[in-house]
């Protein structure tokens, strides 16, 4: 009998604390998983950056190395790395980093530049050509910082990179960024036309090449010799152009229909709703979608699971499962504290990079559960914020959540946001991550499965708990307020944390 050979699909994230890696069968089976932490560079307040070759490629080569020596080579039949975003790599032209990536928007170094390229091209003209107000997500206003702070990077910067295009350069040869990650280029890419806004572009970064843009699911190339030597993948694997790892995720999950919003839970939350036609919001950002034809409207905010995290180092570090546990133990509200969780600045809807965080209320005989539950509400009351943001942008609720990221593995969160939001959401059977859904657009690329391919399974559903409305909707006005009276102090102390950086760095 002659023996079956099955094609694997091999799907790469790279993430701001971990990548991924994942093999799956084209009817959405997951074969294998590998992963890979790696750290974060802050060296200063406001800066986020990641070793291009250290982390980035690093990480690539590990996990194809690992993965196509467990099932051999011969089996891989595409592969397709997406990655965090949008961020800015400054290369040679031969795809050689320059320095460490300025990453997304937790990355705050840029305020001055947003301010001037607003004041430029005009906040309504820059929001009516790209979808988006520039925000320290915006890539434009990093690569004008480079140009004014790294004088020597800038002169020898020939291309731009994100985490996806530099791994298809290195795998391929090909100089290729999609749509969607060009999309979040703020002022780099016009929305309508679907392609560079090559005027401002060339105003911005005159001798930087722009990439040849495509579609995450298309195949735009194929694994070289080069490529193969340093992964182990065989040469002419072919090769999708990938995205920004969010908008993966919510392609994994079949977060793809109008009405769709995907939540994902991580490091920091972030809100992807597609739509059919483009949905400009000053407060939010319009992307091109991941399929041609599609739109989405998104939101970010910039602290979440590393906020607890944070909470969990202050308190004397307890496990996990007993820190959830006294969240679960504690009632709604918190015994009256309440958190803005703003200790990274702020994204969607607020926009506001100098929004620090606050803890309200506090008395004596607040201890660490109620802290604790307190901050869970607060990325809660983020949520909502945004999802109000969402509703009022696209005239209408989502019609769908999906829940998805390592937050949803444990019940107390996503109840406290579903109680919270007063919505529904459902939660997939595989939640692997951004790497899952790239798997899925390696397989659409080459050809294996067609482009309507959906690999969701629903594992179960988080209801609110109606009783908790009144408790919420209440404290939820008063989120917002405290944000408005906070917001002034907020800014001084933010002005004043750069000062004495400033100071301790010349000093």
């Amino acid at each position: 009998m002659t023996k079956v050979r099955h094609e694997l699909l091999l799907g790469i994230d790279i993430g701001t604390a971990s990548s991924k890696g994942v093999l799956a069968d084209p009817d959405g089976t997951v074969v294998a998983v590998a992963e890979r932490p790696h750290g974060l560079s802050m060296p200063r307040p406001g800066w986020a950056e990641h070793d291009a070759d250290a982390v980035w490629w690093a990480d690539v080569v590990a996990l194809c190395r690992e993965l196509v020596d467990r099932v051999g080579g011969d089996r891989i039949a595409g592969v397709c790395v997406s990655g965090l975003g949008p961020c800015v790599l400054p290369t040679d032209a031969e795809n050689r980093a320059l320095r460490p990536a300025i990453l997304y928007g937790i990355d705050t170094r840029a305020t001055v530049e947003i301010d001037e390229l607003h004041d430029r091209f005009g906040a309504d003209a820059v929001i009516a050509r790209g979808g988006s107000l520039l925000s320290t997500q915006a890539t434009g206003p990093k690569l004008a910082w480079l140009a004014r702070n790294e004088p020597d990077v800038w002169a020898r910067t020939r291309r731009m990179h994100m985490a996806s295009s530099l791994a298809v350069a290195r795998l391929t040869g090909e100089y290729v960024l999609d749509h969607h990650s060009a999309s979040q280029s703020d002022p780099l890419y016009d929305l309508d036309a679907a392609d560079w806004a090559r005027d401002w572009a060339a105003e911005i970064a005159p001798d930087v090449e722009l990439p040849r843009l495509a579609w995450p699911g298309e195949r735009v190339g194929t694994v070289h010799a080069a490529g193969a030597a340093e992964t182990g993948l065989p040469v002419g694997t072919p090769v999708a152009a990938g995205t920004i790892d969010a908008w993966s995720e919510a392609f994994s999950v079949g977060a793809r229909h109008p009405g769709d919003l995907m939540l994902m839970y991580g490091s920091t939350f972030f809100f992807v709703l597609t739509a059919e036609a483009v949905r400009r919001d000053a407060a939010l950002w319009a992307t091109a979608g991941v399929e041609p034809g599609t739109f989405s409207l998104a939101g970010g905010m910039a602290t979440s699971g590393s906020l607890t995290g944070w909470l969990r180092e202050l308190v004397g570090s307890p496990s996990w499962e007993e820190l959830v546990g006294e969240v679960a133990a504690t009632p709604p509200g918190a015994r009256g504290l309440l958190v803005l969780p703003h200790f990274a600045g702020e994204r969607t809807p607020i926009m506001d990079p100098d929004a620090r965080g606050t803890i309200a209320g506090l008395t004596l005989r607040h201890g660490r559960a109620d802290l604790a539950r307190a901050v869970y509400e607060a990325t809660a009351y983020g949520v909502r914020h945004n999802i109000t943001a969402l509703t009022r942008a696209a005239g209408e609720p989502p019609r769908r959540l999906v829940a998805v990221g390592g937050g949803t593995k444990s019940a107390v969160w996503p109840q406290i946001v579903s109680d919270v939001t007063g919505a529904t959401q459902v939660v997939p059977e595989v939640t692997v991550g951004a790497a899952y859904g790239d798997a899925l657009l390696a397989a659409i690329a080459a050809g294996i499965v067609p482009a309507s391919t959906d690999w969701t399974r629903v594992s179960h559903e988080v209801a609110p708990d109606e009783a908790l409305a009144p408790v919420y909707d209440e404290l939820f006005g008063l989120y917002l307020d405290l944000y408005e009276r906070t917001a002034p102090v907020s800014h001084a102390l933010a002005h004043r944390q750069r000062e004495e950086e400033k100071e301790a760095t010349h000093g």
